[in-house]
């Protein structure tokens, strides 16, 4: 693994913290699915965490409710504690566990309580401040890739044991 240094205005994802880091952002942050934006948001929280491109959270009121579906599926996060997964639901498409919260996170993360991420890869559409966002590799993580953040980054097969 080669760290790429960061240009100005770049961060690298090699520089964050590990526990990681929870932090509000005033960013656009949009989500959309079969032409419905699902999650649009400047009231956003970022995790930041060594390897791994930030992983946004909208809070609950910002997100369209309508289209979640409860889905079985659970994980538990180290850092974070148990999450539980939504299904997004717009007319005849549906994205399996594509959006995930924290009902009960551990007190270290206590202000993202329900507040939801989504998966890049199985949206439509996730921009942040009008740029599109790339799904981290692998399709386990959930960070956004965006011009302004530099890895390598963690994900795909060959980097799990970073």
């Amino acid at each position: 693994m080669q760290r790429i240094p960061p240009a100005p205005g770049q961060e690298s994802v090699w520089d964050y913290p590990r526990p990681p880091r929870l932090e509000p952002t005033a960013k656009h942050l949009r989500v959309v699915f079969n032409g419905v934006v699902i999650a649009e948001t400047r009231r956003g929280q970022r995790v930041l965490e060594t390897s791994h491109p930030p992983v946004y959270y909208f809070p609950p009121e910002d997100v369209q409710s309508q289209y979640l579906v409860p889905s079985p599926r659970r994980t538990f996060c180290e850092w974070k504690g148990q999450g539980a997964y939504y299904h997004v639901r717009v007319g005849d498409r549906q994205a399996n566990h594509a959006a995930w919260y924290y009902p009960e996170p551990t007190p270290a993360f206590a202000t993202l309580r329900n507040y939801l991420a989504f998966y890049a890869g199985l949206m439509d559409e996730c921009t942040v401040d009008g740029v599109v966002a790339l799904p981290q590799p692998g399709g386990f993580y959930g960070g956004w890739i965006t011009p302004d953040i530099v890895g390598p980054f963690k994900g795909a097969p060959e980097t799990w044991d970073w």
